[in-house]
């Protein structure tokens, strides 16, 4: 867009940046008849728009090449590898029905489930076999692979069934002979050995984790207005913790392109080993077929709509009858961005949003088969367009007339526009820039989702402990939960099941008191922001007076230089960092980090956040070299020095845990007790494990109900390794 931003005169520039969202009609106007006249404008979205040029088509050629690629890495017993090679493959392959090759995708497919079944993704090789099924129902390999891998699971009645179909549908002696001799193999083991229950391998496409759970308590909240914040909102009612006070789909939702290989581009879970691809482009991938189908919707059906850049941007009026109807009530929000195209890879976040809530309320239109003129939603939101830059507002224009008309190369129907149009765009983008919620997953550091029940855990076999994190992998725009103000002491706690955003109260909550969310994900950032209140809520309990005074010595008040002690406490904390990314370790490493945490105390407060990061560091280095012992206690530090300061700065209730230190129900706290309680399962302290895990599912219980093991998906295998114990 740089190109088409310097292309904008001085004159038309300053009057866009200098104009309020009074001036929009009149700017958008005038900046829409400069680029109607411009060569490059049209050339611009001819890149955008036209499938010869996109960089995501797909491309069976270069299919072929990666399946290759594949057969030699799984000749070669590289499994991992090829996994990654076919799943490539897949990506390109035309799959759309009309141009499908049916033999090289189902091959793919069924090739793809031979290296799962190699690497243990049982659950995910069934599903790939069960797709080269769908594609092409006689392919014996299919049917070979899929009872194969349900041998594997002594499944096998089943297995026997599917081995059966196989041997019909084979048509090579050789091949008959092999399906032959493990369908003896197999009734023998059969006959001798217990048969395992039927596994739901679909589980991936089940409906949405909210379906069949209870609605939220009758909770009333109403709209106020705050002097400080504005609008925001409060309860009506006394409100009891851990009440479940609103659920709400997006109105629209985009991975981000940190995590676009990673997480599903529809509900933004990590996607499992046998990720879906979009069937008409290269970019999303879909942890489901599900996902997929709701976020591609028909494509095929609309092919015929895609007919390229339309030359003349002063048209923007075609007859209705060339763009059929959705064939669903669901909004397939990727619809209109698919077919070649590549420009909502390209657009910022927030434009691409913009653009999937505007095709909503296109395709809606659409349905009634009348015409009328594009317009923005009224979603009642702010957006300060007066407060931003001139930079921005002209940015924000240019990127409403692209959009404009990347829509309509999709949409060949009656789209009329009015001066309105453009501007409504305009306001909508800062709408969302404003309002958008973060999207945010906690996940194991240990792996991906298929790996967490066997790595996620990985302490209680004395590789390390269980660490998790917090990551903003989607941006999404929640009508109602945008209404919601935010605190450094926030009263709800916020997570997301599939695309839905979830509020759980935190803390009793009195009748007619603000319900706030945090300002972001929940970590240690805010805990040692006041350090003089903390040290006086703690230590004026035990009749200490406090002179404190800026540039002197807490403990004996003589002076320090505070800028060197500064500079020596970062160096000391680089040093300490420097386990983080280290994959070997050694005893002199550790030593030195020792040596640095001593000096770090000495400079810092002894319930800062950087001190409770050290020890934690540190325990997480011991855990890695075997040393469970040192590795409990430095990660018990840790949870001392951030029960402290969370119990003199937050709002929460506390108690008194089983080893004596004053813990905070705070979810900073029940992360860091999981990494304890892998830890004590290491050193074979199962008692000590079950009441450290009971006191942070009490924790989590309060952020997340009955979700806990929904959202924190190592729950499930933590738990059972405790019980074990």
């Amino acid at each position: 867009m740089e190109r088409l931003k310097s292309a904008v005169p001085t004159e038309l520039r300053r009057a866009v940046g200098e104009g309020t969202a009074a001036d929009l009609p009149a700017t958008t106007s005038r900046l829409f008849a400069f680029f109607d006249s411009l060569p490059l404008f049209h050339q611009v979205m001819q890149e955008l728009t036209d499938p010869e040029l996109a960089l995501c088509r797909k491309d069976k050629v270069k299919a072929v090449e990666l399946k290759g690629h594949g057969n030699a890495c799984f000749s070669r017993r590289e499994f991992g590898e090829a996994l990654g090679y076919y799943s490539q493959a897949l990506r390109h392959v035309p799959i759309n029905s009309d141009g499908m090759d049916v033999k090289l995708v189902s091959a793919i497919y069924v090739n793809r489930a031979s290296t799962m079944h190699k690497l243990g993704l049982f659950k995910e090789s069934i599903r790939d076999c069960d797709r080269a099924i769908t594609i092409s129902p006689n392919y014996s390999k299919a049917w070979y692979r899929k009872g194969m891998v349900k041998t594997a699971l002594k499944n096998y009645s089943s297995a026997v069934h599917d081995l059966e179909v196989a041997l019909s549908l084979e048509v090579t002696s050789s091949g008959k002979n092999n399906i032959e001799q493990e369908l003896k193999l197999i009734l023998q083991k059969h006959e001798s050995v217990n048969e395992a229950g039927t596994s739901n391998c679909d589980s991936k496409d089940e409906d949405l984790p909210l379906a069949g759970q209870p609605q939220p308590h009758k909770v009333v909240i109403e709209s106020i207005s705050t002097p400080n914040k504005g609008r925001g909102m409060a309860s009506t009612d006394d409100i009891p913790p851990a009440s479940l006070i609103h659920v709400e789909d997006p109105l629209a939702a985009i991975i981000m392109k940190s995590s676009r290989e990673i997480h599903c581009h529809f509900c933004s879970s990590e996607t499992p080993a046998d990720v879906v691809f979009c069937p008409s482009c290269t970019i999303p991938i879909y942890c489901s077929k599900r996902c997929q189908e709701q976020s591609v919707g028909d494509i095929s059906c609309d092919e015929d709509t895609h007919l390229g850049y339309s030359t003349s941007i002063a048209n923007l009026s075609i007859t209705s009858t060339s763009c059929k109807s959705p064939r669903s009530k669901l909004f397939a929000e990727h619809k209109h961005e698919c077919g070649g195209a590549h420009w909502a890879a390209v657009l910022p976040t927030d434009v691409v949003l913009a653009g999937r809530i505007m095709a909503r309320i296109i395709e809606k239109m659409m349905l009634s088969g009348k015409s009328f003129a594009i317009s923005g939603p009224n979603l009642d939101l702010v957006h300060h367009y007066d407060q931003h830059s001139p930079a921005n507002k002209l940015e924000s224009h240019i990127y409403a007339i692209v959009l404009l008309f990347c829509l309509q190369n999709h949409y060949r129907s009656d789209l009329l526009w009015t001066e309105d149009s453009l501007s409504q765009l305009v306001l909508l983008t800062f709408q969302i820039k404003v309002n958008s919620i973060s999207v945010v997953r906690v996940r194991s550091v240990d792996g991906s989702p298929e790996l967490t029940e066997n790595r996620g855990v990985s302490g209680a076999e004395g590789a390390n402990m269980c660490s998790v994190e917090q990551v903003r992998v989607a941006q999404a725009v929640y009508v109602s939960g945008s209404l919601f103000n935010h605190s450094c002491q926030p009263n709800v706690h916020a997570y997301f099941l599939s695309r839905a955003l979830v509020l759980r109260t935190t803390e009793f909550i009195k009748s007619g008191s603000p319900v706030e969310l945090s300002y972001g994900p929940q970590d240690v950032s805010k805990i040692d922001k006041d350090m003089e209140n903390v040290a006086k809520s703690l230590l004026g309990n035990i009749g200490v007076s406090l002179n404190i005074d800026h540039g002197c010595c807490m403990s004996c008040r003589s002076h320090i230089d505070v800028s060197s002690a500064l500079a020596t406490s970062q160096r000391e904390e680089s040093t300490i960092d420097r386990l983080k990314k280290l994959t070997l370790l050694d005893k002199t490493l550790i030593t030195e980090a020792l040596q640095s945490l001593n000096l770090l105390k000495k400079l810092r407060h002894p319930y800062s956040k950087a001190l409770a990061q050290a020890e934690d560091t540190i325990a997480e280095a011991f855990a890695k070299v075997g040393d469970q012992e040192r590795a409990r206690k430095h990660c018990e530090a840790s949870i001392q020095v951030t029960c402290f300061s969370l119990s003199s700065i937050a709002t929460q209730d506390i108690y008194l845990s089983s080893r004596g230190c004053i813990t905070p129900k705070h979810i900073i706290i029940a992360h860091e007790l999981i990494k304890l309680v892998s830890i004590l399962l290491s050193l074979g302290d199962g008692a000590s494990a079950a009441a450290t895990f009971a006191q942070a599912e009490e924790i989590f219980s309060l952020y997340y109900g009955s979700h806990v093991e929904k959202t924190l998906t190592y729950m499930g295998a933590l738990k059972k390794a405790v019980s074990d114990a």
